[in-house]
Protein backbone atom coordinates (compact mmCIF):
# COMPACT_ATOMS: atom_id res chain seq x y z
CA UNK A 1 0.00 0.00 0.00
CA UNK A 2 1.40 3.33 -0.99
CA UNK A 3 2.45 6.03 1.96
CA UNK A 4 0.46 8.97 2.07
CA UNK A 5 2.13 12.50 2.43
CA UNK A 6 0.41 15.61 3.33
CA UNK A 7 1.92 18.75 1.48
CA UNK A 8 1.00 22.18 3.05
CA UNK A 9 1.70 25.32 1.27
CA UNK A 10 0.27 28.49 0.12
CA UNK A 11 1.35 28.11 -3.09
CA UNK A 12 -0.33 26.01 -6.13
CA UNK A 13 2.03 25.68 -8.66
CA UNK A 14 5.00 24.61 -5.60
CA UNK A 15 1.82 21.91 -4.33
CA UNK A 16 1.89 20.87 -7.67
CA UNK A 17 5.93 20.30 -8.53
CA UNK A 18 6.30 18.37 -5.27
CA UNK A 19 2.83 16.57 -6.06
CA UNK A 20 4.58 15.24 -9.39
CA UNK A 21 7.55 13.80 -7.59
CA UNK A 22 5.85 12.43 -4.55
CA UNK A 23 3.60 10.39 -7.11
CA UNK A 24 6.23 10.00 -9.56
CA UNK A 25 8.16 7.90 -6.48
CA UNK A 26 4.89 5.93 -5.81
CA UNK A 27 3.66 7.75 -2.97
CA UNK A 28 -0.23 8.93 -2.44
CA UNK A 29 -0.29 13.01 -1.84
CA UNK A 30 -3.25 15.33 0.21
CA UNK A 31 -2.91 18.71 -0.32
CA UNK A 32 -3.70 21.65 1.56
CA UNK A 33 -3.31 25.68 1.07
CA UNK A 34 -2.27 26.66 4.64
CA UNK A 35 -1.51 25.66 8.45
CA UNK A 36 -5.54 25.65 9.00
CA UNK A 37 -6.74 24.03 6.22
CA UNK A 38 -3.93 21.26 7.15
CA UNK A 39 -5.45 20.40 10.45
CA UNK A 40 -9.04 19.96 8.40
CA UNK A 41 -7.10 17.12 6.36
CA UNK A 42 -5.99 15.54 9.83
CA UNK A 43 -8.78 13.86 10.56
CA UNK A 44 -7.45 10.37 11.64
CA UNK A 45 -6.47 9.02 8.62
CA UNK A 46 -2.97 7.97 8.28
CA UNK A 47 -0.18 10.14 6.72
CA UNK A 48 3.02 9.02 7.27
CA UNK A 49 4.69 12.32 6.39
CA UNK A 50 4.00 15.79 6.17
CA UNK A 51 5.92 18.33 4.11
CA UNK A 52 4.97 22.13 5.08
CA UNK A 53 6.00 25.77 3.93
CA UNK A 54 6.62 28.18 7.05
CA UNK A 55 5.22 31.08 5.84
CA UNK A 56 1.59 30.79 5.40
CA UNK A 57 -1.07 32.91 5.26
CA UNK A 58 -3.78 31.84 8.17
CA UNK A 59 -1.85 29.77 10.24
CA UNK A 60 2.23 29.52 9.42
CA UNK A 61 4.08 25.95 8.71
CA UNK A 62 5.59 26.38 12.85
CA UNK A 63 2.28 26.83 14.30
CA UNK A 64 0.94 24.12 12.20
CA UNK A 65 3.57 21.63 13.54
CA UNK A 66 2.99 22.11 16.86
CA UNK A 67 -0.51 21.49 16.87
CA UNK A 68 -0.19 18.48 14.64
CA UNK A 69 1.89 17.50 17.30
CA UNK A 70 -0.74 17.82 19.79
CA UNK A 71 -3.01 15.36 18.18
CA UNK A 72 -2.14 11.98 19.16
CA UNK A 73 -2.51 10.19 15.86
CA UNK A 74 0.10 12.54 14.41
CA UNK A 75 2.46 13.03 17.23
CA UNK A 76 5.40 10.88 15.86
CA UNK A 77 4.48 11.78 12.13
CA UNK A 78 7.85 13.05 10.40
CA UNK A 79 7.25 16.79 9.14
CA UNK A 80 9.90 18.53 6.24
CA UNK A 81 9.70 22.16 6.25
CA UNK A 82 10.31 23.09 2.70
CA UNK A 83 10.92 26.87 2.78
CA UNK A 84 12.85 29.70 1.70
CA UNK A 85 13.52 30.59 5.37
CA UNK A 86 17.33 29.70 5.66
CA UNK A 87 18.09 31.19 9.43
CA UNK A 88 19.25 29.00 12.15
CA UNK A 89 16.85 30.74 14.66
CA UNK A 90 13.98 29.93 12.16
CA UNK A 91 15.34 26.12 11.81
CA UNK A 92 15.77 26.25 15.47
CA UNK A 93 12.02 26.77 16.15
CA UNK A 94 11.04 24.63 13.81
CA UNK A 95 12.81 21.74 15.17
CA UNK A 96 11.71 22.34 18.31
CA UNK A 97 8.26 22.78 17.11
CA UNK A 98 8.81 18.80 15.97
CA UNK A 99 10.44 18.87 12.14
CA UNK A 100 12.66 16.30 11.11
CA UNK A 101 14.25 18.16 8.30
CA UNK A 102 14.63 21.39 6.62
CA UNK A 103 14.27 21.74 2.76
CA UNK A 104 15.48 25.27 1.05
CA UNK A 105 13.41 26.37 -1.73
CA UNK A 106 14.24 26.53 -4.52
CA UNK A 107 14.97 22.75 -4.39
CA UNK A 108 15.90 19.76 -6.53
CA UNK A 109 12.85 16.95 -6.26
CA UNK A 110 15.55 14.44 -5.98
CA UNK A 111 17.02 16.12 -3.12
CA UNK A 112 13.41 16.14 -1.12
CA UNK A 113 12.72 12.81 -2.23
CA UNK A 114 15.67 11.79 -0.51
CA UNK A 115 15.03 13.75 2.77
CA UNK A 116 11.42 11.84 2.79
CA UNK A 117 13.07 8.29 1.80
CA UNK A 118 15.08 8.62 4.87
CA UNK A 119 11.98 9.39 7.23
CA UNK A 120 9.97 6.88 5.67
CA UNK A 121 10.64 3.57 3.79
CA UNK A 122 8.21 3.52 0.01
Amino acid sequence: MAKTILIVDDSASLRQVVGIALKGAGYDVIEARDGQDALTKLNGQRIHLIISDVNMPNMDGISFVREAKQLPAYKFTPVIMLTTESQESKMAEGKAAGAKAWVVKPFQPAQMLDAVSKLIAP
